[in-house]
């Protein structure tokens, strides 16, 4: 199994570590999928894992839609938490790769594992994914993770899912485009972060914040030069987010 090793961890990257430790470390599945009415281990295992399926499916499904058609050998789900859309990627591809940066989540993503061996969870603590080769993932997907991550490295990540993915390969990534003209959305966009995180833990009584922050479209192409962004589709953002998905053929720009 491919681990990581580190030096000196960004700040940034470490806060978030430790958060997300964390979280893993509590409630781990309620942390991957915020329900009020799930709190306190309030998830049933494969309810949890049917959650991965209804994501997935339809999105592979789209990919078919489109005309992407990367190859079903290896995919990499970048912050794969508990591993409810590895277990769901598993149908789709010979072999999954789930990366995390919370070592306890890693522990419930193996506990949960229904794949039959088939996916391999990764600790990476770096702020890179320099333990994967180029051009050796057919498909990257991630969903709800990149706005977990200050904006630097949530950039630095997103280039490199294009360094790791097959010309040709696609990305999948689901990010917020945008704040709603909502209370709570406007609280987001406009208030101090420590503000945020107090809030967070004290009002809502998070075991850890969750920072929280948007990937616009337009950015996303600026990372990608050479890429075509073949579809973004705007998928449940509750009541302070605008949610788009974005399909990305890496390599596929006219």
């Amino acid at each position: 199994m491919v681990t990581s090793t580190v030096g000196v961890m960004p700040v940034g990257l470490e806060q978030v570590r430790r958060d997300w430790t964390r979280l893993g470390s509590t409630e781990p599945l309620w942390a991957v999928c915020v329900d009020p009415d799930k709190r306190d281990g309030g998830w049933d295992d494969d309810e949890f894992l049917a959650s991965g399926r209804a994501d997935i499916d339809p999105a592979i499904a789209r990919l078919d839609e489109l005309g992407l058609a990367p190859g079903r050998g290896r995919v990499l789900d970048f912050g794969c938490g508990a591993g409810r859309l590895s277990n769901a990627l598993a149908a789709h591809f010979d072999r999954v790769v789930g990366v995390d940066i919370s070592a306890p989540m890693l522990d419930e993503a193996r506990r949960l594992d229904r794949s039959g061996g088939r996916i391999d969870f990764v600790l990476n603590e770096r702020p890179d994914l320099s333990p994967f080769s180029d051009d050796s993932f057919d498909l990257v997907y991630t969903d709800l993770v990149l706005q977990h991550l200050p904006t630097d490295l949530a950039e630095g990540y997103l280039r490199e899912f294009a360094r790791v993915v097959r010309p040709g390969g696609v990305l999948v990534v689901g990010v917020p485009e945008s704040e709603r003209r909502t209370f709570k959305g406007l609280v987001f966009r406009y208030a101090p972060w420590p503000l945020v995180a107090l809030a967070q833990r004290v009002i809502l009584r998070y075991p850890a914040p969750m920072r929280m922050h948007t990937l616009r479209t337009g950015r996303i192409a600026e990372l990608l030069p050479g890429s075509r962004i073949a579809a973004s589709d705007e998928y449940w953002g509750g009541d302070h987010w605008r949610h788009l998905r974005h399909y990305v053929e890496v390599g596929g720009a006219q």
